[in-house]
Parts: C-alpha cells; sequence; structure tokens
C-alpha cells in the first residue's frame, strides 16, 4: 500500500495485525513514540488526513492511500510551526519524550479546544512538566529569553535541544536506524513469586524460524550483583544474576530468546518448556522475619553479599538513639503518636526501559542504552562479564524520563549476554507492561513516628520506627533505607531521638531508587505527626516548625551527636524564608481555579475546606562521594565544546551547564557545545541521580571554563606582549575581558585564530561531591473534600524553596512544579497494587492513573534568597526535593478540612470516604 508520511510517498507492505506507530518507525520515522502502546498516553500521536490519533492503535492498513503528518512532518527546527515555536520557547517540555504528541495534538485545536483543553488534550500524559508550561505554550506565553554575553547565569534561557525536541529531530535512546539486520529480545517470566527451575527445555523454541539464541540460567556468567547502581558498587547487595536457577518474583526471568522480530521472539517464549519446583512465598514484611519464614536469600551471607541479615530476609537495618526516648515521652506534656503506610508508586517515565546492543568494528562491546548512569553501567557490565572496561562503551542519549528508574541495570545485561552469545546487534525495548510488572517502584513503607513535647511547644522526644518492603532484591534497598531516616529526622531539633529501621525482602516485585530515595515516605509521616502535635498542643502548625528546626549552628543529629558528616552550612540557609513565604501565600486570597466542574465549592454544604503544610530538607548531593570530570576546549570560530558525562533526562543540567560556561567565557549559550554521556568521549561521571548535576557536573565545569579563562588572557597578553614594543609593566596594564570574538587587552582584540595558532586550548575540571549542603522546601496547600464521595481538591498550592542561586529562574519553577505534580499523582492517585500471590494488577495507564492535564493544580513557585558557596555560582540542586513535602501537606489540609487524619498514601476518593463513614460510624467527624 502507499502513504505520505510528512510529504515523502512510502509503499509499504504492514505485518498482519501491524499498529500505525510500528509500521512508521520500521520506516524510520522515529519522531513518533512508543509511550504505552494502548492508546493512554498520546506519545504516538500523528495526524491521519488532518485528524490527531494515537498510531499505537490505528491498524496501519487503514490509512492506505492516506497522508500521516508527525511532528517532523509539522515543521524544522530552522521553520517550526507556531504551536511548536510556542513549545519552544514556554518552554512546554522537560524530558521531551511526550512533546511529540503534544504538539501534534495542539496543532488541531481551535478556540474552543483550547478552552476546553482539559477535554482535548486529555489523551495526552506528560510526566515532568506538571503541564503549567504546557498550558503556557497553548496560550502563546514565552518564558525564555536570550542571554547578553557573559550573563547567562540568572536567566531563563532556554534548552539548546529546544527546537529539535518540538519537532521531533531529538535523538532518544532507540531513534537511531541500522544499515544491518537488528535482531529483538523478549523475556519469559516466572508464573510464580517463588520457584526453583527443575529443568528447562528450549528445543522447541530453538526450531522456530526466525529465533537466534534461547538464553537460560546455563548461559548465566556467574557473578552477583545489583541492578542498583552507585559510585561505590559496594553500597548494594551482591544478590542478582542475570538469569538464575531461583525465582523470586513473578516475572522474573526465565529465559531470553533472541529473534528477527519480536513477535517471533514471543512466540518462542511460549514454546519453552518448563519444570518448575513450586517453593513457599512470602509477601508480608512482618512475616517475612518471622522464624520458618521462607528465605529469599539464606544462601547468601552478611559479609561477602552484604546483605544485614539474610536469616532473617533482611537486607538492612538501623537500631540507633541518642538519650531515652520512652523516659522521654514519659514525662512530655503532650504526645503523638500513629503509623503511616506508603504504597507502590511508578516511576512512569514515558520512555520506557531499552538497550540497543552490538560489536564495533574493533571488536568492542557497545551499549546505546536508556541510563542515568552510563559509566556505572559501563563497569559494572565489564565486571559481570569478565570485559576489560576499556573495551566497553556506553551511550546514553537524551533519556526519556528518570525519577531514580534508570538508576539500574535492567537490560543492559540481557543484551550484552546475547550481543557476546550471537556476535549480532541485540534490542530489547520493555513495553509499559514490563515497567509496571518488572522494573523496581518507589518502596512501600510503614513508619511510625511518636513525637513528645514540652507545653511551649519545644520537642523533646522523637522515635521514628521504619519497614520498608525492598521486595525481590536489595538493589537501593540499603541506600533508601538509610536516607529515609536521614534528613527527615535531622531538620529538627530534638535532645531524645531514636531510630529504628529494616529494609525487608519479600516474593513481591522489586523496588529501587525514586525521587527522593525515601525521604518522602518518611517525611509523609514525621510532617503528619507534627501536624497533629501542633493541634494538640493549640499551636499553630508554622509556629510549632519555626520552633523546633534547625537553624545554623545546630548540629544534624540522626541517631548520634558524634556521627562525623561532611554536611555543612556554610551560611546558607532559607528554611525560615521559606516558612514565611508559604505562610504568607495562604493568607491571600484563594487563586482561581480553572474549570471546577460539579458544586459550587464555597457555600455547598457538602464541601469542606482545609489548610495544610509541610516542610523537607535534602542533602544537595548524595553522601560517600559523587564524582564529575569534564573538559573546556575553545575550538575554531569562537565556539566552546565541553565533555560532560552527566545524562539528560529532562533535569534540565545540559542547559545550566552552557549556562556556566557562557558566564564565565564571556560568550553566549548558543555558541557552547555540550558533549555528554558516552564513556568514549567524555571522562568518568558517577550518574544524574540524588541531583547531582548541577552541584557536582556544574561545579566542575564553572572550574574548568575559569581555568580555560585563565589560559586564554594570558595567550592573549603573551601574543599582544610578542607584537607591540610595549614593556611587560605596560602590558599588563590595559584591561582583559573574554568576548564572543576574542580576548580584548585594551583596545585590541585577540581573536580565535590567533589564539589557536599557538596550539589547542582545553582546561579540565573535577569535583567529588563533598562537602555537602542542605537545600529546604515548604509546601502549602488549601483543599476542599466533598463529603459524599471523598474527592480531594487541591485549590491553592503553593512551594516556597531554599535552591541558593537561581541559575534558570524558568527551568528551577519548572522542576519544582514537576515534582509537586509527582507527588500530588502518589498522594492521591498513583498506586501499583499487588494481590496477596504479588501478581501486578494495575499493569497499564488506564488501570494506573497517572495524572492528566486536568488533574493537577497550577503550584505557585517561590524562591528564598539564599547564596550557597559549596554550589556553583552559588546554586543548590533542586530536582528530587519538591517531592518530598507535598504529600503530608495535602495530608494536613484534609485533616484540617473533615477532623479526621489520613494515614494511608495515596488518598484515593475510596479511602477518604471510608475514612469519613467510619469517623461517623463511630461518632467522630
Amino acid at each position: 500500500m502507499r502513504i505520505e508520511v510528512d510529504g515523502t510517498e512510502l509503499e509499504v507492505a504492514p505485518q498482519p495485525g501491524q499498529v500505525l506507530r510500528t509500521l512508521l518507525r520500521d520506516h524510520g520515522v522515529t519522531s513518533v513514540k512508543k509511550g504505552c502502546d494502548a492508546g493512554d498516553c498520546g506519545a504516538c500521536t500523528v495526524l491521519v488526513d488532518g485528524v490527531p490519533v494515537h498510531s499505537c492503535i490505528t491498524p496501519a492498513h487503514r490509512v492506505d492511500g492516506r497522508t500521516v503528518t508527525t511532528a517532523a512532518g509539522l515543521g524544522t527546527p530552522e521553520d517550526p510551526h507556531p504551536v511548536q515555536r510556542a513549545f519552544a520557547v514556554a518552554p512546554g517540555f522537560q524530558c521531551g519524550f511526550c512533546t511529540a504528541g503534544l504538539v501534534v495534538t495542539a496543532s488541531t485545536l481551535d478556540a474552543a479546544g483550547l478552552a476546553d483543553r482539559h477535554r482535548t488534550l486529555k489523551g495526552n500524559l506528560c510526566r515532568c512538566t506538571g503541564y503549567r508550561a504546557v498550558e503556557d505554550a497553548l496560550d502563546g506565553v514565552a518564558n525564555t529569553t536570550c542571554a547578553s554575553a557573559g550573563q547567562a547565569v540568572g536567566t531563563s534561557v532556554a534548552a539548546p535541544a529546544a527546537m529539535r525536541i518540538v519537532t521531533g529531530q531529538e535523538e532518544y535512546t532507540l531513534d537511531v536506524r541500522r544499515t544491518e539486520a537488528l535482531l529483538h529480545l523478549a523475556v519469559l517470566g516466572s508464573p510464580h513469586p517463588h520457584a526453583r527451575i527443575r529443568s528447562i527445555d528450549t528445543t522447541a523454541a530453538l526450531a522456530l524460524p526466525g529465533v537466534h539464541a534461547v538464553l537460560t540460567h546455563h548461559d548465566d556468567p556467574g557473578v552477583l550483583f545489583s541492578t542498583g547502581r552507585h559510585e561505590s558498587r559496594l553500597d548494594d547487595p551482591d544478590d542478582t544474576r542475570v538469569l538464575d536457577p531461583v525465582l523470586r518474583f513473578r516475572g522474573q526471568r526465565v529465559a531470553a530468546v533472541v529473534a528477527d522480530d519480536v513477535r517471533t521472539a514471543e512466540r518462542a517464549c511460549a514454546l519453552v518448556r518448563v519444570d518448575y519446583e513450586v517453593l513457599p512465598s512470602v509477601h508480608d514484611v512482618d512475616a517475612a522475619r518471622l522464624p520458618g519464614a521462607p528465605l529469599l536469600h539464606g544462601d547468601k551471607t552478611a559479609a561477602e553479599h552484604r546483605i544485614a541479615e539474610p536469616a532473617r530476609n533482611v537486607v538492612a537495618s538501623l537500631h540507633g538513639a541518642t538519650g531515652d526516648v520512652e523516659g522521654a515521652l514519659a514525662v512530655a506534656a503532650a504526645t503523638v503518636e500513629g503509623t503511616w503506610t506508603t504504597g507502590r508508586v511508578s516511576h512512569a517515565a514515558l520512555e520506557t526501559h531499552a538497550t540497543r546492543g552490538w560489536v564495533d568494528p574493533d571488536g568492542r562491546l557497545v551499549l546505546r542504552t536508556a541510563t542515568q548512569v552510563p559509566f556505572l553501567v559501563r563497569d559494572e557490565i565489564a565486571r559481570v562479564f569478565g570485559l576489560d572496561p576499556a573495551r566497553v562503551r556506553v551511550v546514553a542519549k537524551r533519556v526519556g524520563g528518570g525519577f531514580g528508574g534508570k538508576q539500574e541495570l535492567l537490560t543492559e545485561d540481557l543484551v550484552t549476554l546475547a550481543v557476546l552469545r550471537t556476535g549480532r546487534t541485540v534490542q530489547y525495548e520493555f513495553s509499559r507492561r514490563d515497567e509496571f510488572t518488572i522494573a523496581p517502584t518507589r518502596h512501600p513503607m510503614r513508619v511510625r513516628v511518636r513525637l513528645g513535647a514540652d507545653a511551649d511547644g519545644t520537642l523533646t522526644a522523637l522515635h521514628v520506627d521504619q519497614t520498608m518492603d525492598t521486595g525481590a532484591y536489595g538493589n537501593h534497598g540499603i541506600g533508601v533505607m538509610f536516607h529515609s531516616v536521614s534528613e527527615s529526622v535531622a531538620v529538627y531539633r530534638c535532645p531524645v531521638k531514636r531510630v529504628d529501621a529494616e529494609s525487608v525482602y519479600t516474593n513481591n516485585l522489586p523496588s529501587g531508587a525514586f525521587r527522593g530515595y525515601g525521604l518522602g515516605q518518611v517525611v509523609f509521616a514525621v510532617e503528619s505527626a507534627m501536624d497533629e502535635l501542633a493541634r494538640e498542643l493549640g499551636i499553630a502548625p508554622v509556629a510549632l516548625r519555626r520552633r523546633n528546626v534547625v537553624v545554623p549552628g545546630d548540629p544534624l543529629v540522626v541517631t548520634d551527636p558524634d556521627e562525623e558528616t561532611d554536611l555543612r552550612w556554610e551560611g546558607s540557609y532559607g528554611l525560615d524564608q521559606c516558612l514565611d513565604l508559604v505562610e504568607g501565600a495562604l493568607a491571600g486570597p484563594l487563586p482561581t481555579v480553572p474549570r471546577m466542574d460539579g458544586p459550587v465549592l464555597d457555600d455547598s454544604p457538602d464541601w469542606s475546606h482545609g489548610t495544610g503544610v509541610a516542610l523537607a530538607a535534602i542533602a544537595t548531593m548524595p553522601p560517600r562521594g559523587h564524582h564529575a570530570h569534564v573538559s573546556v576546549e575553545l575550538l575554531p570560530g569562537g565556539r566552546y565544546r565541553v565533555g560532560v558525562g552527566t545524562a539528560e533526562f529532562g533535569n534540565g543540567t545540559t542547559t545550566v551547564h552552557t549556562q556556566l560556561v557562557a558566564t564565565a567565557l564571556g560568550t553566549t549559550p548558543d555558541r557552547v557545545d555540550v558533549h555528554q554521556s558516552d564513556t568514549d568521549t567524555v571522562r568518568h561521571d558517577t550518574g544524574a541521580f540524588g541531583s547531582a548535576g548541577v552541584v557536582v557536573a556544574g561545579r566542575a565545569l564553572d572550574a574548568a571554563a575559569r581555568a580555560l579563562r585563565d589560559d586564554l588572557t594570558a595567550r592573549a597578553l603573551a601574543i599582544v606582549a610578542a607584537r607591540t614594543p610595549r614593556t611587560a609593566s605596560g602590558v599588563l596594564g590595559p584591561a582583559v575581558a573574554v568576548e564572543p570574538e576574542g580576548v580584548r587587552v585594551g583596545d585590541e582584540l585577540v581573536g580565535h585564530g590567533e589564539l589557536l595558532a599557538g596550539g589547542p586550548l582545553v582546561a579540565h575540571g573535577s569535583h567529588d561531591g563533598t562537602p555537602r549542603s542542605l537545600a529546604f522546601t515548604v509546601h502549602g496547600v488549601r483543599v476542599a473534600v466533598h463529603r459524599p464521595t471523598g474527592e480531594v481538591r487541591v485549590l491553592q498550592s503553593v512551594q516556597a524553596v531554599d535552591a541558593g542561586t537561581v541559575l534558570n529562574p524558568e527551568q528551577l519553577r519548572g522542576q519544582v512544579e514537576g515534582g509537586a505534580a509527582q507527588a500530588v499523582g502518589s498522594t492521591l492517585y498513583e498506586e501499583v497494587v499487588l494481590d496477596d500471590t504479588g501478581r501486578v494488577t494495575t499493569d497499564a495507564f488506564r488501570s494506573y492513573r497517572v495524572p492528566k492535564i486536568s488533574d493537577v493544580p497550577r503550584t505557585e513557585v517561590l524562591f528564598a534568597d539564599t547564596h550557597d558557596p559549596l554550589g556553583p555560582l552559588g546554586a543548590k540542586s533542586m530536582s528530587e526535593a519538591p517531592y518530598n513535602p507535598v504529600a503530608p501537606a495535602i495530608a494536613n489540609a484534609v485533616r484540617d478540612a473533615v477532623g479526621v487524619r489520613p494515614y494511608r498514601l495515596p488518598m484515593t476518593r475510596d479511602r477518604v470516604w471510608a475514612l469519613l463513614a467510619d469517623a461517623t460510624d463511630a461518632g467522630g467527624a
């Protein structure tokens, strides 16, 4: 059949049952993205004869003789469609993976469609932005600007990739065509939560035409590792194999088939015959620690595999105190106690995990993969497969969302095994169902908090007892546990503290790194308890917090006041400002809330209103070292080449990196070319996690750019001195400045060509991630609760952040809005649900509710005025922090509205309704 795609005639032959999305991508149309393949997310939206459709559910044969337009057909970076230009300057994206579909849909909206955007855009999900920037794009609001030479820092410059993103030209992981045949990998998953493979027969699968290999535990390299990645691999337990004969959760790899196409590989998986010995399973953290419970990793040891207590299914634990908690609680004037629980949350990044691997002409393994940590992936792949790291190259192009979920090694190991076995190019791409059923989630936690205070509201006792379900494997199970009870406890001054925490193995889906790294769950409990204590004492919630938060000079105590720490105040403290800003915003008039359907909120007796606040602290970098080694080089024509290992996945580090370099070198950001996240072309970088992209790599880049500036000025002075009769003292007298066209010495301009005539000009910088600082966030909300149904509507959302010097105001605003929006989702809607046998029942977007444009309140973002000398030009990190205080702020507002305390997330309608019903039955609210 013949179709026209973006102005080009194509003659195509769809496979039986093929959809338009895969047909287009098979023919190199990479502007069409895969987000769900179920018609739920809109990343694949195209126009068919001018009508927007989800190409992932449009049968390919139905477009015979028709015209298909993708984002690439709407416009080009040089000549964009007006909607694309609007999305670029708003900017209506962060990672940008959803943007190609969004601009296609938006291009069809007339005035009525724009006015009814909450309906017309309900089929397009964005996980990163919080939608305010998307709405600004629809309204033609430009929030970015051009920077003057040497003055990029502090301005809202656009992302370097902006025009490529909005026109569908930016390359993501699998947006590349290869001339040689590409093999595909599919996985047979375990049907049991706990089993041992007695035997496995791959004969029938191997006999299927198009199958090249079937990999089983007999092909495993025999090296234990962790899918969680950190600078030190010793931070995580060695409890995982590429293919293991013991299966510890439903969906775990049993076998992997490598075939000509995905369909053949999946058919072959069904032909693999497996004899399982079904083992007892355990799915509850309390039952898992009882004597006689099934042991998930009982064959491993604490010393060798870094598992705290294999015989109790405990991967990590912390039990410590300063002072006598029981004694302090016994004499306290007021006490509060409660237990809060949080559910599993999917990262729901629109780009799924994916890797393409091959052997290059020099015989080196190359992995092009969706990862936040390319260097850590390279090093672990080399270790597991016994390869020289110099013979492994890992490349991460722009990544379509991360949030910690791509700080894991989930596809790269299987692709490596397949490539080494077949010698061919192999691709493994998660489906959306895989993302829900086998990719790690946020750790579910149960957190008991006990607080004691004297009559004036000064804390006298603080006890946090936390238990978390790390699932079948301990990736991040150690780090998340320790971090979750760190800043959440240290942010309050209290003479007596106790922490009891355990990370527990179960036969459930593994948990992993998620935005906030455990703080969000514990902050939910601690801040809810603080709110309840304020009520008990009759003190305003903000006043109680002001009275008890740490201030400069206070030790940051968790359980040991003498604990060595590299956390520093360094005169940068904005928590007091944040509290003032949020308190002031909540005292003002209620903002206009668009599209509030249903009853009139102000005067309907069915609606109750409440206000809530919460705060959080977070270290600006991960502990125990986070390294970045960078370079900046002058190129002919006055451009600069930056080499940095940090991956870009919507975190915006690339934009800030260009700003830092341009500012130090007296040029504009458009003259800075960033080469990143390729282990062959840049130097080591621990990775883009823990909010470190700006404060670690950024600090290294600022140092390198300043060093290059010194080299440029020195060479220019030498050139001027050599060609003029002035004395040396005379040469040193004139003012020297680096400008876009060269270095000006007095009234003479030394051009780049002359500067480079003396040889290359390149400087290097590095930073090891220590010492670290603290960043603070305070969130405030006003809500309305519909008593008959349990619906919670956020009428006002405001967050004040202590981010130090604001390097890019619009980008920082977007990070805060995106973090707050993601937190609204996990507070009110999102939960990965498992049945009592460990089976995931929410395995698609339609059953797992990622907030749509109509679900997310617009968050007002306020900046404290601080300057942190530990960060680049005074900046602090601010990508994880905004997530942490949102859930308790909303829970506290619900408590204020209805008089009943929520203890469980998410606060879905049915749960809030049941909470109110139970209170009514008990004679309460």
